[in-house]
């Protein structure tokens, strides 16, 4: 009989279980933050998701507008 392949989720257990303590310590961090720091931090992450909306909207239309080789 031919081994069997492993399942698609057996590493996730393991991977929760690592990212599980930085996740914690990332939101007690934020919590602890003043409401400052956090509006500021959030002002950041606007302004570079707004970035990241117009040059990947950008290099969007140029993929949408191109002429392709005739067949």
């Amino acid at each position: 009989m031919p081994p069997v392949p492993p399942r698609r989720g057996a590493g996730l257990g393991r991977g929760a279980r690592r990212l599980a303590p930085v996740a914690l310590e990332a939101w007690r961090r934020w919590q602890a933050l003043p409401p400052e720091e956090k509006e500021r931090y959030r002002a950041m992450a606007r302004r570079y998701a707004d970035r990241g909306r117009t040059v990947g909207g950008g290099a969007l239309g140029r993929v949408r507008n191109r002429r392709r080789p005739p067949r």
